[in-house]
């Protein structure tokens, strides 16, 4: 007989997150959306107004959400899903990120990654993140009526 490990399951646990953020009108009212589903099925779904911002910065919030999520709640291997092509190849260190206010927030999730362990990015069409794209609408109209 085993004794469990007192620092969390020995294998560590895996998810999949789609993530997206927008802005309308760029800058303008933002918002993120996550839809997190763990290997048990359970789904996570997250979603904030971010004010007035860009739609990048939203992506990246939205990243960081996702990420900060799967840290909190032993996570070790998570796969991320997103429409932006920007966000993905500056995660998989195939784009410099330029923009002095990004580059914060890239750190942030380079920083979260590492703590996760086992992260991958993948770009995937609009039409694949939807459920992701619709929490982000429903916070960015929350950030609208907010504003």
């Amino acid at each position: 007989m085993s004794q469990p490990s007192l620092f969390g399951p020995p294998s560590g646990r895996s998810a999949r997150a789609n993530v997206d953020g927008g802005s309308r009108g760029n800058p303008g009212p933002a918002g993120y959306g996550v839809r997190i589903e763990q290997e048990d099925g359970t789904v996570v779904e997250l979603k904030e107004s971010i004010g007035l911002t860009t739609n990048n910065v939203a992506e990246y919030s939205g990243l960081i959400a996702a990420l900060r999520w799967a840290a909190a709640n032993g996570i070790s291997k998570l796969h991320v899903r997103a429409d932006s092509d920007l966000l993905v190849k500056q995660m998989r260190a195939e784009y410099r990120v330029k923009s002095p206010g990004l580059q914060p927030l890239f750190e942030q999730a380079r920083a979260l990654a590492r703590q996760i362990g086992d992260v991958t990015f993948e770009h995937v069409r609009r039409e694949f993140n939807k459920e992701a794209d619709r929490l982000a609408n429903e916070a960015m109209d929350e950030a609208a009526a907010a504003g």
